[in-house]
């Protein structure tokens, strides 16, 4: 893909701490919203990258663990965030097949996931999803 994310391999975990965020506003935004209009779907597509990104930090943060022989450790932290990547890859789905009905059932699936990231005010502003649907769609 040529616009995937940067991983800051220096700090993955903060990196994917972001990420989580980014997830738990949108999903509380998208609860709220009465129809699928633009935002919607800017909204739905940033949680793909969102998911996509989580999944890389994953990686980089057990591939350092392996490295050290942390092996158990490494597998353990792999098996609590392999749902991730499925996740990314049904709602990429979705969204590319205009699927959009599907899109409740995968929000209600995704949101106990980040149940634990209290938002006691927003952080993130309009322009962290504007255009990521364009972007999921150029991205084919």
């Amino acid at each position: 893909e040529a616009m995937s994310r940067v991983i800051n391999t220096a700090n993955p975990g903060k990196e994917r701490n972001q990420l989580r965020r980014t997830c738990a506003e949108v999903l509380r935004h998208l609860m709220f919203k009465h129809s699928l209009d633009d935002e919607a779907k800017d909204m739905a597509a940033v949680l793909v990258f969102a998911l996509e990104g989580i999944a890389e930090t994953v990686e980089v943060t057990v591939e350092a663990w392996e490295k050290r022989n942390y092996f158990l450790k490494a597998d353990r932290f792999r098996l609590e965030w392999e749902w991730a990547r499925p996740a990314a890859a049904r709602l990429r789905e979705l969204i590319l097949a205009d699927h959009w009905e599907r899109l409740p059932a995968e929000l209600a699936q995704l949101a106990p996931r980040f149940s634990d990231v209290r938002i006691l005010k927003w952080t993130r502003q309009p322009d962290a999803w504007q255009g990521s649907y364009r972007r999921l769609m150029e991205s084919r």
